[in-house]
């Protein structure tokens, strides 16, 4: 019952059932016809019983594997191989049908190709995933035709497995603090200009062609009859927490992925940043609550931590709490510190309601508010439509108008704002921090 159930009819079948159809028609008109049509029959069947035992003369028929990685990063090219053997003695035509995970929403995935006796075959193809969590693949459906293709016989190959789709981490390299300094230009992103000196002081040594005169120490000048200088480091060890806001706002689209994607992504480069920068890297969320706290720690395995707590965080549609935020962050982070708070604020009126715990939190801490432009109403803008239409390209104006007004308000109480496309975030975030330390503000 078993070779049955795996036995399909291939396309030469139906074709070939087909001719025979219209020989025996026209076997009435011709009786000639009708006798061929039936040794052509008998010929077909014997086809069909030496294809079908082609196909199962090796139980085992092919074997494979499916090699995926243990995590895979959200929203970039993630590459899965498939490795197929042929244990039978001719050449097979297959066509494998993917079991992908549901996210993908991918029904009708395939790979065809041709394999040769007892050979091997890998193949490659790339997923990109928008969604971070537990992801579920199933096993690989092999379809195996031998090369007179009239029957099929379908293999499943036990490949499931299941992996997680953890933050973006495979741009922490692209996004690295020696690579963003010194390949800026390069790439197209923003130079910082530093100014000033930061105020830790490392040693005093020789003064060379380019150091600062004013950095001069007139007292070791003195002792040593040669000029010296003080050397300055920036300082370390300062504490930087990434706070995402999950609140309903945050699930908007933009390309695929949410905006709590993008500030999840971006909170893991930012932290590694932070960490190459010997400074302390810590993240929580919030909605009604503060959730996955990690304390800013500057130890080898933080990194790993971080990610840990950001690859299964959701949204839950709520409107978050900005005064509990407040409250909680005077008691739990005592120490003056870098918050850069990923949320978004559509209008001054959804602003003016939390700027009183903005403020507040901008006095024990240094606040950076990262929020988002309208890049879809922006484009819409451009569209020959927003012509024809005043009335929705005078309302577009206003929505977009009180971006840059809310970037006007925070700055009249003294909060640094990031107004950015989610494309461009990780970015412009970056440079944020890296000015934020040239000017010695924290």
């Amino acid at each position: 019952m078993k070779f049955w159930k795996q036995t399909f009819l291939g396309i030469p079948f139906f074709i070939g059932m087909s001719l025979l159809a219209v020989g025996f028609v026209f076997g009435f008109f011709f009786p000639v016809m009708f006798q061929v049509s039936q040794f052509l029959l008998i010929g077909f069947i014997f086809l069909c019983f030496f294809d079908f035992a082609l196909l199962y003369m090796n139980q085992k028929g092919i074997s494979g594997e499916r090699k995926v990685q243990e995590r895979l990063s959200n929203g970039d090219i993630n590459k899965v191989e498939l490795r197929l053997q042929n244990h039978l003695p001719y050449q097979i035509t297959y066509k494998i049908y993917e079991e992908l995970p549901v996210q993908f929403q991918l029904f009708d995935f395939a790979l065809k190709g041709k394999l040769s006796a007892h050979k091997e075959s890998q193949l490659h193809y790339e997923l990109i995933p928008n969604d971070r969590g537990i992801y579920q693949f199933g096993n690989s459906v092999v379809m195996v035709q031998t090369p007179l293709g009239i029957l099929q016989r379908k293999l499943s190959l036990p490949t499931s497995q299941t992996v997680k789709v953890y933050p973006s981490f495979l741009k922490l390299n692209q996004h690295s603090l020696h690579n963003f300094k010194a390949h800026t230009q390069e790439i197209g992103q923003k130079k910082i200009r530093r100014i000033g000196h930061s105020m830790e002081f490392e040693q005093i040594k020789n003064y060379v062609i380019g150091d600062d005169f004013r950095t001069i120490n007139w007292k070791a000048t003195a002792k040593h009859q040669k000029l010296m200088v003080n050397q300055y480091v920036d300082e370390k060890s300062q504490q930087v927490y990434c706070a995402i806001d999950k609140g309903r706002l945050m699930k908007m689209p933009f390309k695929e992925m949410s905006l709590l994607d993008y500030s999840i992504n971006t909170s893991l480069v930012v932290s590694n940043i932070v960490l190459q920068n010997q400074d302390r890297a810590g993240i929580f969320t919030f909605s009604r609550q503060i959730e996955n706290f990690i304390k800013a720690e500057r130890r080898n395995h933080q990194l790993s931590q971080i990610m840990e707590s950001l690859y299964n965080i959701q949204s839950n549609f709520k409107e978050s709490d900005f005064g509990k935020l407040y409250n909680t962050l005077k008691f739990k982070i005592p120490q003056r510190s870098l918050i850069l708070l990923f949320t978004n604020f559509e209008s001054l009126d959804s602003l003016h309601r939390q700027l009183p715990y903005l403020q507040g939190i901008n006095r024990n801490h240094l606040l950076v508010v990262v929020f988002f432009r309208n890049v879809e109403l922006e484009e819409f803008l451009k569209t020959p439509e927003a012509h024809r239409d005043v009335y929705e390209k005078t309302i577009v104006e206003k929505f977009l108008y009180e971006k840059h007004q809310i970037v006007l308000e925070l700055h009249k109480h003294g909060i640094q704002t990031i107004l950015t496309a989610p494309e461009e975030l990780t970015v412009a975030t970056i440079n944020k921090y890296l000015e934020i330390k040239s000017r010695g503000m924290l």
